[in-house]
Order: structure tokens, then C-alpha cells, then sequence
């Protein structure tokens, strides 16, 4: 890449980081929708600074009622597409650091949204600013779409390609290095049931905000006293999993210690909800949450629900229960499941129904698979731009997990994060490493210019 280019997004090092403190201290969450703020008052405000920071570069912006905005450089007809979101997940519980103040501590930037997806979008911003301040001429415009949906329901791209012209190609730095051009299909379904008046009485339980978050604690408050906390403290010693209980005036409060994390990526996680069902199983419970334990306990691959599959394009199913809620007298629960894209959606509805017999199933979302050839020039140019910039070997790999690129017919999921960084998106203590985001800003200038420069 252009010398000039790298001098010039090193040049930046310290306003993005500064850049990237401001976005984390706004906890812009999902909330009740307002004029102008579909999602809330603090996504709006988010959106809002985004927007101010991008004309201050001198970018046009557009704001799309507040659902999206998008920020252009170059004024060609035929636009690549750079597609990052404002939205975050909520914080959770584990902490060692505020979520929302951001903590600058060994080359990191600690903080909720650091690395998904404030960081990689700020990443992609500050490499169209330095080829726009190159004066690198241009034969496609660039256009980063910021959305404010993308970790609930989408509602911002269905409303912005309502209202604007969607690119065709493009990508969404939303993900990991090198490339994914495959993203598994979805099958998301909320079920419930009343709670059984029979067996352990379960009186209050309520764990989780998102079907896309593996929860990292569950608590449950259980009719008993002494005998039952000792049958809690048994069972976690046999199973080697740490449960603990406490005896109050209400009954005895148990909490089950997960290892949180995305829904879409189970492996080296605990879901605290698995946990707790079996506890509940394990003491008597019965009606629904027994059914639970027993055909979801902690297996992520779906296979007592009678859906466990696989392929060689994109591996095996995976399953997650993000919520499950006691509220007045009823169980409502969640299931996540990222599906390989051979796979049929309807027959795993079918065979999840089946096996959820007494639940009733109040949503049902699914969503297609996404796939681009790793051959096309898309995927070729940015593999050149990741190796040349890196070093690091290049080729095509898939997800359980849903980004933006879906939504353009030529996507795929670019950066920001390299294959040797940590994942702890959607947990606590969620970082962005400085030095990684410096190189992704490197390698997305060097892939933007392979693709919209003359």
C-alpha cells in the first residue's frame, strides 16, 4: 500500500483510541423507541456522535430517521460498502472494569463495544478519512453504512434499504481476519409454558437479556431450607461445577457460575441456564423446566432436540438458550440456533417442536445462510489486502455468526479481530488491542483502494 496512506493512518493512532473512549461511554443499548430514536435515546446519541465525528472529517453523512446513517467518500455512481453497527449488547455481570468508561491498560482499550463494534467501525472510518485526505482518486465511492440494530432485529437495514440504494458488494468489519465469506443460517424461537404445581417449587428465576448472549450466571430462588442447600452443595461437588446456595427467610437462593460469551461460538463456554436445569432436574423439579433440562441441559449442538447436523461448508449446528424468565406462573425461554447451510430450517423447526411437546411456540425468526465464492474477486482482493498488510497467511473460513454482510448480495465478514486475539465479545471485559485495530484500519485502506480506486 501507498506509503503515504500508512503515514498517515499512523498519524491517527492517538485521536482514534480518544475516539474510540467517547463511543464506549455512551451505553448505546436497545430501549423504548422515541421520534427520531427508534431505538432509544442512548443509540440515538450514539448515532448522533458518529454522525458529528464523520463531518468533522469532512465525509457527507446522511442521517435515515435515526435508524442508520451513512457516511460516503467519492461521489461514483457504483458504491463498495463498508457496513458496521453502533449497537451493543448489555454489559452483563464480571466486570473488573466499568463497561462504559473505558480503561486504556497494556496497548487495550477495555470497555463494552470495543471490539463489536465500535473499535473495527472507527478502524474502517479512519482509513476512507486517510485515503480521502491522500486525495486518492476514485472509480467507486465508499460507503460506510452504520447501523444501530444489528444485535436485535435488523429493523435498521430493512429501513435503510427501504430508503436508499444498497450496494451490491462490500463488507462489514464485524468479525475476525481473514475473511468469512460463509455465515451459517439462524433459527431463533421463543417458547413457553406454565410452570408445573407439582415437584420443586422454583419461586423466582430470571437470567438473560439476549438469545445471542450465553449467560454467565443464573439465580434461582428454591423453596427449602438447610436439606436443600445440602443437596445443592452435594450435587456441585459431584458434577465438579460450581453451584452455591444461600439459606434466607424467602428459601434458599441458588446460583449456577457459567463462562459467558457469544451464542454463536459454545466451544470453551458454560451456559449458566444449561447448568441450572440440571440442578433443578437433579432435585425434583418437574413440568416444563424438566422438560428443559432434558432436551437442552448444557449440549450446544441441538442434539436432543433432534437437531444436531453438520456440513463441510460450515460445521456442526450450535444451540443456546440466552433467556429463561419465570413470570407469572410461566416459563419463557430462548432458543439460538446457527445452522449449516445445507441444513433444512423447516424440518428443525419440526423436530424442535417435537421435542418441546407442551410449549408453546410464541416467535419463530429464521434467517437464510450467506455465502460467497471465495474465487470472485471480492474475497481475492481483500485476502491480498489482509496478507500484504500483515503477513499473516489468507484464506476463507465460516461463522455461526451473523454480521451485515447478509444483507448485500456480495458480502462477507472482514476483520477486525486477528486469529490470535481473544474472543470476548458479548462478555465481560470485552477489549480492542490497540495495535490490532491500527493494523485493521491498514489492511481495510489497502482492501478499499484494490476495489474503488483508479
Amino acid at each position: 500500500m501507498d506509503q503515504k496512506i500508512s503515514a498517515l493512518i499512523d498519524s491517527y493512532r492517538d485521536e482514534l483510541v480518544a475516539t474510540l473512549v467517547r463511543w464506549i461511554s455512551i451505553p448505546s443499548l436497545k430501549d423504548t423507541p422515541a421520534p427520531g430514536a427508534p431505538f432509544g435515546g442512548e443509540v440515538r446519541r450514539m448515532l448522533d456522535m458518529a454522525m458529528a465525528d464523520a463531518s468533522a472529517m469532512g465525509f457527507a453523512v446522511r442521517d435515515y430517521e435515526g435508524y442508520a446513517c451513512d457516511i460516503t467518500l467519492g461521489d461514483a455512481p457504483e458504491a463498495v460498502a463498508v457496513l458496521g453497527h453502533l449497537d451493543i449488547v448489555p454489559a452483563g455481570d464480571g466486570w473488573q472494569t466499568p463497561p462504559f468508561t473505558a480503561v486504556i491498560e497494556d496497548g487495550k482499550v477495555i470497555g463494552r463495544g470495543s471490539i463489536d463494534d465500535k473499535g473495527p467501525s472507527l478502524a474502517a472510518l479512519y482509513a476512507m478519512r486517510a485515503i480521502k485526505e491522500a486525495g486518492v482518486p476514485l472509480k467507486k465511492s465508499i460507503r460506510m453504512i452504520l447501523g444501530c440494530d444489528e444485535e436485535s432485529g435488523w429493523e435498521d437495514m430493512e429501513y435503510y434499504a427501504a430508503h436508499a440504494d444498497m450496494p451490491e458488494a462490500g463488507f462489514s468489519p464485524d468479525a475476525s481476519f481473514p475473511i468469512i465469506n460463509t455465515e451459517k443460517a439462524m433459527l431463533h424461537a421463543y417458547i413457553s409454558a406454565p410452570l408445573a404445581t407439582t415437584g420443586l417449587k422454583v419461586k423466582q428465576l430470571w437470567t438473560g437479556e439476549r438469545l445471542n448472549v450465553i449467560p454467565g450466571e443464573c439465580k434461582a430462588l428454591l423453596e427449602g431450607g438447610a436439606e436443600l442447600a445440602e443437596k445443592v452443595a452435594a450435587y456441585a461437588a459431584k458434577v465438579s461445577l460450581p453451584y452455591t446456595s444461600e439459606i434466607t427467610a424467602e428459601g434458599v437462593w441458588v446460583t449456577a457460575e457459567g463462562i459467558p460469551g457469544h451464542s454463536a461460538y459454545p466451544e470453551g463456554r458454560r451456559n449458566a441456564i444449561g447448568m441450572m436445569l440440571l440442578l433443578l432436574k437433579e432435585l425434583g423439579v418437574e413440568g416444563p423446566l424438566l422438560t428443559l433440562a432434558n432436551v437442552y441441559g448444557m449440549e450446544h449442538d441441538g442434539a436432543s432436540l433432534g437437531c444436531a447436523c453438520r456440513d463441510d461448508v460450515s460445521g456442526p449446528l450450535t444451540c443456546n438458550m440466552g433467556i429463561l424468565h419465570l413470570e407469572n406462573g410461566a416459563i419463557t425461554a430462548t432458543l439460538d440456533m446457527r445452522v449449516p447451510v445445507t441444513a433444512d430450517l423447516d424440518q428443525l423447526e419440526k423436530n424442535a417442536r417435537a421435542a418441546l411437546e407442551g410449549f408453546a411456540f410464541t416467535t419463530v425468526e429464521k434467517k437464510e445462510p450467506h455465502h460467497v465464492p471465495a474465487e470472485g474477486e471480492l474475497v481475492s482482493q481483500l485476502l491480498a489486502a489482509y496478507h500484504e498488510e500483515s503477513g499473516l497467511d489468507a484464506y476463507p473460513t465460516s461463522t455461526g455468526g451473523g454480521t451485515y454482510a447478509k444483507v448485500l448480495k456480495q458480502g462477507v465478514a472482514f476483520g477486525a479481530a486477528f486469529p490470535a486475539d481473544e474472543d470476548l465479545a458479548h462478555q465481560a471485559g470485552e477489549y480492542a488491542r490497540i495495535d490490532g485495530l491500527m493494523m485493521a484500519a491498514k489492511i481495510y485502506a489497502n482492501a478499499l483502494l484494490r476495489l474503488c480506486a483508479e
